[in-house]
C-alpha cells in the first residue's frame, strides 16, 4: 500500500497532480481545494495517499492530512459515494466544514458538492452521524500535514526532503473539546454537535473557549 508520496511536481491540473519520485511519475487524484493549495510545477510537495484497486484500474488519491484521508475512507463507505464524489465533498466543505455539517445534521451543506443530490446528502449525514464524532475526536492526532518538502542537492541530484509535519490548531481544539465534554458525561453525538455549533460561530477559538461555548449550548434552556 502506498501511504505517502513526496517528490517534485511535474504537472498540475484541476483535479490531479503528477509527482516525480526519483524518476517515477505518480498521477494522484485530488480535490480542487487540495490542488489549489499545492506549490507550482517544479517545486516539491508531499501528500498522504489512498490506493484504489480494481481489476482493470489502479488509482491514487491524495490528501494534505491524515484526517482528510480518513474522512475520504468514511465517505466512500456510504452507498452511492465513490472516490470522485468524496473528493467533491471534501473540496467543497473541507474537513472542518464536513464534520460540522454531519454533527449538526446539515445535509444541505453536503448537497452543495457537485454530484451530490438531496437523497445522497441526507444518506451521508444519516449514516455518518454516529461515526463522525470518532474521527473528530482523533482530529488532533490525524490532522498532521504531509510535511514541508525542500529540494536538497546531493551529488548533483535533487532529493525531496520532508520537514517535520505540523498539527492544525483547529482540529486539536476540536479533539480536546470533545474529549472534555465526553468526560463530563455527555454523549458523543450531542458533544460533537455542540462543539460543531460553537466552532461554526468561532472557527479560531482555542480549546478552553470552545468548551465554554459548547457547554453554554448544552445547558438546559429555561
Amino acid at each position: 500500500m502506498i501511504g505517502r508520496i513526496a517528490g517534485v511536481i511535474l504537472h498540475r491540473a484541476r483535479d490531479q497532480v503528477l509527482i516525480d519520485v526519483r524518476g517515477v511519475g505518480y498521477i494522484i487524484h485530488v480535490s480542487e481545494r487540495t490542488a489549489a493549495s499545492l506549490p507550482p510545477v517544479g517545486q516539491a510537495a508531499a501528500l498522504y495517499t489512498d490506493l484504489l484497486v480494481r481489476e482493470d484500474l489502479l488509482q491514487l488519491f491524495g490528501f494534505p492530512t491524515m484526517l482528510e484521508k480518513e474522512w475520504h475512507r468514511l465517505l466512500t463507505s456510504v452507498q452511492g459515494v465513490g472516490a470522485k464524489v468524496s473528493l467533491a465533498v471534501l473540496g467543497t466543505l473541507g474537513t472542518d466544514g464536513l464534520s460540522r455539517a454531519i454533527a449538526l445534521g446539515d445535509w444541505s451543506a453536503v448537497r452543495k458538492a457537485q454530484g451530490v443530490g438531496p437523497k445522497l446528502a441526507q444518506r451521508i449525514v444519516l449514516e455518518l452521524k454516529d461515526k463522525a464524532p470518532g474521527i473528530m475526536a482523533l482530529g488532533g492526532d490525524l490532522t498532521v500535514d504531509a510535511g514541508d518538502v525542500a529540494l536538497v542537492e546531493t551529488d548533483a541530484v535533487s532529493t525531496p526532503v520532508a520537514a517535520k509535519p505540523r498539527t492544525a490548531p483547529s482540529a486539536q481544539a476540536t479533539s480536546e473539546s470533545l474529549s472534555a465534554l465526553v468526560n463530563l458525561g455527555y454523549g458523543h453525538s450531542e458533544a460533537a454537535a455542540a462543539v460543531a455549533e460553537a466552532q461554526a460561530r468561532e472557527p479560531e477559538a482555542a480549546t478552553a473557549a470552545l468548551i465554554r461555548a459548547a457547554l453554554r449550548s448544552l445547558a438546559p434552556k429555561e
